[in-house]
Formats: structure tokens, C-alpha cells, sequence
């Protein structure tokens, strides 16, 4: 039997034919508009009579709540797919113009939907989730309820949010725009070609660091080239947030992220604490990879270079199997569920120019299909990424039979999926390597994933936190940007570098995210938070997979904290969780150093 060829390129038609010219994605946004407007005015004209009575309209405004936001989203996750398949896609951005102001005018509504039920005593609002639909609902409606009592009053908040659309996601979508236009110039084979920024980044990963550091200047010359555009931007979306938080006297600028991800601050300050503690084994193992490389120390674009002089390349057919036949040791619901995005051309992976950098994983949810995107060129990256979108898919697919208001998980654990899927592919193929070269190799990806969690996003919270406090006082030049990234740089990487990346401020669109703010530290725990979830896979073996989906479906519905205590029996406020986490990535460095030891 011939076994199915997978397409590179996904599939858009299924839900809206036509693309960026849609009629039919057309009349989608114009049903958005009027679910819209029918949630907004029956919130509006709603008035709680603070009674165990108003049950009933509650459920009624929540059933609403559910079907607009689930047209919301399938528009947002489209319009996403869009632009980041074609960057010149000029209907796309326009396009994209759209969604935000229906996101904006849903919040809107949405605000005034949590500040009456903020309104409601507590003893009455504990009357009322005693109805059995709301007390399936009770973590996420006391959240929002307790939320909106720190907000301003609803007008405000309102308004907040219509300026937000031309102001705040405005700078969000212009450095969208800024990365489009923005291409790296190389010579390859005597030809010179202008390669899209995701297509340049694959180039780091290059056996040949002529070719390595070649692309690094073109792409530090790129980027700096824009700076003056890219810091307007960055300053401005700080800036709009720290006003919004003032406004709301909250001092904190780490307060909202924090309580995105439902988690305490002592919780983030523990878990950077213990890493910033074990941060020698990773510069060992970066002073061991320039030893075998023949430098006398690693620069920013030697950290993805392949040990080994002879790239090698997996076609996009054989790594789909790789992952395939790593997630059936797992479990078969997680294995079924990735073969069917590969069946059903749910991933776009074509190496091609246009394409926007990254990769990512959005669901539509009128659909109930994932899409992932990304540009594959063989590299052994490149698998990762992909396990890393799949483990996205895949906990969206766990929680699909859940109420929507119970799906909404935050960003720490959605990274928590991710990584885990990771680390199935990672550590299954480093035992199964059939020789020493092979397993070294694989042994490496591992360890390289140790250092972009622990050092790389690690650069990022120190940066994004000294841009923020420098922010509070006016605007922070490109030049002094530079400066702060290369300082937060060096301490990350514990000096273990000798050329570092000052304009990576620029480069990384995660700074640039309007949805949440300090998107970095999310995915260091979820990093850290997944080893210790995969610790017990491990000692439970294959069953694992029916308990390892009974937390998936409770990360919406609870904090990371009592979710650590309920499915690991672990205190994420005391560094024993971090530190055996942590020990997990020093233990993989150690043997990688045992293994070069010759």
C-alpha cells in the first residue's frame, strides 16, 4: 500500500473559498457585525437585579457570548493565515484592518458583560453559581468578575478600547507591515538572491559559517536599517499600556501578564531565580560547541550550527512520519490527531519566498480544525518546530468537547503543550539513535532547546522589563534599545558569547504582540512546567496519555498553581519543582559533554 504524500501547503478553501477576495469570508465578517451588535445590546440592556434570579438571562447572554465569539475568532484565525502565507497579500491587511475593529467592538461589549456581573454581592453571586450551567462556568465568570473591579468604569474601558483599534493594534499590525517589506540580500552559488526573513533565518542553522555570519551582518543591517520605524513602534505599544495601566493605578507593569497566565508573581520570581543559579552547564556546553567547532568562542550565529560538517536534510515527508512514529510511543489520540493534520493539508510548510517568519498554530473554531504554519527546509529545527505547533493542535483538540469559556487557556500553558510535544520527539530520538554521530546530534537539539528557554527568552524577560521601567520616565532610542537587548544578552548567556544580536528587539515579533503583553516568560515555563509533566509520562509509560489529557482540559479552568498541585502534586512557589526541572536540562548537558569529551 502507497502511503499518502503530504501536501506542503494548507488548505484555506474549506472555510472560506477565494482567499483574500472571499465573497464568502465577506459575508462571515458582516454576520460577526450583527452577532456583535445583538451581544452588545443585550448586555447593554441588561440590568442585574442582584438576585439569585437573573440565572437564566445570564445563561442566555452566555450562550451568545459563546457563538460571537467563536465567529470572531474564525475570522481573526483566518485573516492570520492569510498574511502570513503571503505578505504582499495587500486585501490580507486590510483585512486584518477589519477583524481588529470587531475584536475591539466584542471587547467592548465584553467589558460591560463583566462589570455587571461584578456588580452582584458576593453572597448573592455565590447563590447564583449553584445553577448547575454556571457552576461548570464558575473559575472563568469569578475571574472576569474580579478583573472588572480593578478596571475602570465601563465607558472608560470602552473608550480605551476604541482608541486601542488605530492607536494600540495599530502599531501592533505596522510592524507587521515593516517586516513584509523587509528582505535579506545574499550571494549563493554565484547568484544573488533576496531571501524573506523566515528564509534567512533558516540559514543559521548552515554547516558553513561563512555563510552563517554573512547572513547575521546582512540581517543586523536589515533590521537596524528600520530601527527608527521599529522603535516608534515598540515605544508606542509600551507606551499605550503603561498610561491604560496609570489609569487604572496599577504599578506593576507585570501585573496583567501575570494574571493572564493565571500565575503569582512569586511563582515567576522562583522559577527565573533557580535558573539564573544554574546557568553554568549551558555556558560549558557553549564553550564545548566552539571547541568543536574550531572557534575560540560561540557568536549569536553559532548557536544553531550543526556539529557535524555534513547538512544534513529530512524531507518534509520523512519528518512528518519521524514525528508520527515518536507520538504513537506516546499515545494514540495525540498520534491520530497529528496524522489527520497531515491528511487533511492542515499545515503550510512550502519553503518559498513571501512568507512571513515564524511559525504558529490558530484553531477555527466553527470549524473545529487547527491550522499550522511555518517553512520547512529540512532542517532538524524544523521538526522541532513542527512537534512544537502540533502539541498546540493537539491540546485544543483535548479540550474540544469543553464549554468555549472553558478553552480559553493561557499563554504559559498553551507553551506547555507545545514543548511537551517537543520533548516526545526529542528524547524518544536520542534513544533510538543507531549511532554515536547520530545520537550527538539529536543530543544537541535537546540541549539547544535548554538554552533558548533558559538563556534566549531569559534575554527577553531581562530586556522587555529594563525597556519597560526606562519607558515609565519618555521614549527609548533604537540606539539604547540596542544597548539594553546586548546587556540583557550577556547576562543571560552568562558571557558565554562573543558576538551578540543588539538589534533582536526588532527582529522578534513576539515584542510586538498586541493579545498579550511579555509574551517571553510563558514559554520558559511551559518549558520547564513540561518536563515535569513529562518526568511522569515516563515513569507511567504509555497509559499516560488518558491523565496527561485530563490536564490539558483543566488549564482554562484553574491557576497554574492549583493545576501543579491537582495532576503533579508540586508547589510552583518553591524552587524543588524548578530546580528538578532544571536538573533534567543540566543532566542532558552533561552528557553531551561526556560524549565530546573525546
Amino acid at each position: 500500500m502507497t502511503a499518502i504524500a503530504y501536501s506542503t501547503v494548507w488548505d484555506l478553501d474549506i472555510f472560506f473559498k477565494g482567499g483574500s477576495a472571499s465573497k464568502e469570508f465577506e459575508y462571515h465578517l458582516q454576520e460577526t457585525r450583527e452577532h456583535i451588535d445583538l451581544f452588545y445590546n443585550q448586555v447593554h440592556k441588561w440590568q442585574p437585579s442582584n438576585s439569585a434570579a437573573d440565572g437564566k438571562d445570564i445563561n442566555a447572554i452566555i450562550d451568545l457570548f459563546q457563538q460571537t465569539a467563536k465567529k470572531v475568532r474564525q475570522a481573526g484565525a483566518f485573516v492570520s493565515c492569510l498574511q502570513a502565507q503571503n505578505t504582499e497579500d495587500k486585501k490580507a491587511k486590510a483585512l486584518r484592518g477589519s477583524t481588529t475593529e470587531l475584536s475591539a467592538s466584542f471587547q467592548t461589549a465584553l467589558t460591560i458583560f463583566d462589570q455587571k456581573l461584578a456588580s452582584y454581592e458576593d453572597d448573592v453571586w455565590a447563590e447564583l453559581l449553584k445553577d448547575e450551567s454556571l457552576n461548570e462556568l464558575a473559575f472563568v465568570l469569578t475571574e472576569r468578575r474580579e478583573r472588572a473591579a480593578e478596571k475602570l468604569s465601563q465607558e472608560e474601558e470602552a473608550a480605551i478600547n476604541a482608541l486601542a483599534i488605530d492607536g494600540y493594534h495599530g502599531w501592533g499590525q505596522m510592524y507587521d507591515v515593516i517586516v513584509g517589506n523587509i528582505t535579506i540580500p545574499i550571494r549563493e552559488n554565484g547568484e544573488d538572491k533576496d531571501l524573506s526573513v523566515g528564509q534567512a533565518a533558516n540559514k543559521f542553522s548552515s554547516p558553513d559559517r561563512t555563510v552563517r555570519k554573512e547572513v547575521f551582518d546582512k540581517w543586523e543591517e536589515a533590521w537596524n536599517g528600520k530601527a527608527d520605524y521599529l522603535s516608534k513602534a515598540l515605544n508606542s505599544l509600551a507606551g499605550f499600556r503603561l498610561n491604560v495601566y496609570k489609569l487604572r493605578g496599577w504599578e506593576d507593569f507585570l501585573k496583567e501578564p501575570l494574571e493572564l497566565n493565571r500565575m503569582k508573581k512569586e511563582t515567576l520570581d522562583t522559577m527565573w531565580d533557580v535558573i539564573a543559579k544554574n546557568k553554568q552547564p549551558l555556558v560549558n556546553y557553549l564553550n564545548r560547541k566552539a571547541e568543536l567547532l574550531g572557534i575560540e568562542k560561540l557568536s549569536w550565529y553559532d548557536l544553531d550550527a550543526p556539529l557535524s560538517k555534513t547538512e544534513t536534510k529530512v524531507s518534509y515527508q520523512e519528518g512528518a512520519n519521524f514525528i508520527l512514529e515518536q507520538f504513537s510511543r506516546f499515545g494514540e489520540e495525540m498520534t491520530s490527531f497529528s496524522k489527520k493534520a497531515f491528511e487533511d493539508k492542515w499545515i503550510e510548510a512550502e519553503d518559498r519566498p513571501g512568507k512571513a517568519p515564524g511559525g504558529f498554530h490558530t484553531y477555527f473554531p466553527e470549524s473545529s480544525q487547527s491550522r499550522i504554519f511555518m517553512t520547512y527546509s529540512g532542517t532538524p529545527s524544523n521538526i522541532s518546530t513542527l512537534a512544537h505547533e502540533l502539541g498546540h493542535g493537539f491540546h485544543t483538540y483535548a479540550m474540544r468537547d469543553l464549554h468555549l469559556l472553558n478553552r480559553s487557556y493561557a499563554m504559559n500553558v498553551a507553551e506547555t503543550a507545545s514543548t511537551f510535544a517537543e520533548m516526545i520527539v526529542a528524547d524518544a530520538s536520542v534513544k533510538s539513535a543507531e549511532t554515536e554521530e547520530e545520537k550527538l546530534a539529536l543530543l544537541e537539539e535537546k540541549v539547544q532547546r535548554s538554552v533558548a528557554l533558559l538563556m534566549n527568552i531569559h534575554a527577553r524577560f531581562i530586556f522587555e522589563t529594563r525597556f519597560y521601567e526606562e519607558r515609565k520616565q519618555g521614549n527609548v532610542s533604537a540606539e539604547r534599545l540596542n544597548e539594553l537587548m546586548a546587556e540583557a544578552q550577556k547576562e543571560a548567556y552568562g558571557n558565554g558569547l562573543d558576538e551578540y544580536h543588539p538589534s533582536f528587539w526588532a527582529s522578534k515579533l513576539h515584542f510586538y504582540i498586541t493579545g498579550v503583553p511579555f509574551y517571553n516568560f510563558p514559554y520558559t515555563f511551559g518549558y520547564l512546567f513540561s518536563l515535569g509533566i513529562y518526568a511522569q509520562a515516563l515513569k507511567e509509560g504509555k497509559g499516560y496519555e488518558e491523565k496527561y489529557i485530563a490536564l490539558l482540559k483543566d488549564t482554562a479552568s484553574m491557576t497554574v498553581e492549583e493545576l501543579a498541585m491537582k495532576h503533579l502534586n508540586a508547589d510552583l512557589t518553591k524552587p524543588e519543582f524548578w530546580e528538578s526541572a532544571v536538573q533534567l536540562c543540566i543532566d542532558d548537558v552533561e552528557e553531551f559533554l561526556e560524549l565530546t569529551k573525546k
